[in-house]
């Protein structure tokens, strides 16, 4: 004889309003003949709005962020229509902070009573943060191994024109390449307590090295800056910065021919220091490249909020100039 199926519990209001608190639900009704929301209190605080008896979709729609309020007018419009349930995310402006919101409910008007329809909202935001941080380090990962291809076509070119047999090259590619991987491990941030802050002119000469003949500080790349000790986070978001305009340097620059010079410098002016990263006697400049690619969005965001200052391009007939101002004291962080 089967087992009899146990009666379901019934949920008092009070053990239902337990399980909303617990699971940070926010309450919302819509009459839709009149366009007005009833919402509970906690909605109220994540939408950063004072207490009120009721608030309209309008309302409501000035505090949604302006790229997404179409969408989400559009979207609710459309809950009458489709069947089944729904789920809306968009966010909300409060000041400067950004929220995201779910907005959850059944559509073809299930469960409406006297005209009320009824749903939830959620609070999203650190799921849309966690998953465009996972998305920010794909694409930097991607960009990355595709940079890595080119630099090592690059060296072995550079390597191939000045050897003067196979094992002498294979033993300047090893060399450079090795090098490459001790300069990728200063762009790769570390856990926890991992690595040690380095002066200034040595994490460049690092970084650098690959790209010379006989080193940062007497071939063709010449290393000239202020003595001053750089941070782990810091160190990180500068060794970024070098080494992108580096891999650009080989691919388009100063360093993808023989006769290119690099020289990087410095100046001080009050409490910001400024890189100046000079190519000279590189490919002529047909015309101005449009930086919108994932490398230089990548790492004006890092000089903008790590190192609290700003990238300058400065493309002369010379070759390109590009100006990396920073924060002094941000450089120890």
């Amino acid at each position: 004889m089967p087992a009899e199926k146990p009666e379901a519990p019934i949920w008092h209001e009070k053990q239902l309003r337990l399980a909303v608190e617990a699971a940070c639900v926010a309450l919302w009704s819509w009459r839709v003949d009149v366009d007005r929301f009833a919402m509970d209190e906690r909605a109220f605080e994540l939408w950063g709005l004072p207490w009120a008896d009721h608030v309209t979709f309008e309302e409501l729609a000035t505090h949604i962020h302006p790229a997404d309020r179409d969408r989400v007018r559009a979207g609710f419009s459309a809950t009458r229509s489709v069947t089944g349930s729904y789920e809306i995310d968009f966010r909300i402006c409060l000041g400067d902070e950004v929220r995201w919101i779910s907005a959850r409910g059944q559509g073809a008007d299930v469960g409406i009573v006297h005209g009320v329809m009824f749903g939830i909202f959620l609070d999203v935001t650190g799921r849309k943060q966690a998953e465009e941080g996972s998305e920010l380090l794909a694409g930097e990962m991607s960009h990355r191994v595709k940079n890595l291809l080119a630099i090592a076509a690059g060296l072995t070119q550079l390597t191939g024109r000045s050897a003067v047999s196979v094992e002498a090259m294979t033993g300047e590619l090893t060399t450079r390449l090795t090098s490459l991987g001790r300069a990728h491990d200063l762009v790769r941030p570390l856990p926890g307590e991992q690595g040690k802050a380095a002066l200034l002119g040595d994490l460049i000469s690092v970084l650098l090295a690959p790209y010379d003949d006989t080193a940062a500080f007497s071939g063709r790349i010449r290393v000239a800056v202020a003595r001053m000790g750089v941070g782990e986070r810091t160190a990180t978001a500068l060794a970024m910065v070098i080494h992108e305009l580096a891999t650009n340097s080989v691919k388009y620059g100063a360093l993808s021919c023989a006769a290119g010079l690099l020289d990087v410098s410095s100046k001080i002016d009050g409490d910001d220091i400024s890189l100046i990263w000079s190519e000279t006697g590189g490919p002529p400049i047909s015309e101005l490249p449009v930086l919108q690619g994932f490398g230089s969005r990548l790492i004006a965001r890092s000089v903008s909020g790590q190192l609290g200052g700003e990238l300058v391009y400065d493309w002369q007939e010379s070759g390109l100039v590009v100006t990396v101002r920073m924060r002094q004291k941000r450089l120890a962080d």
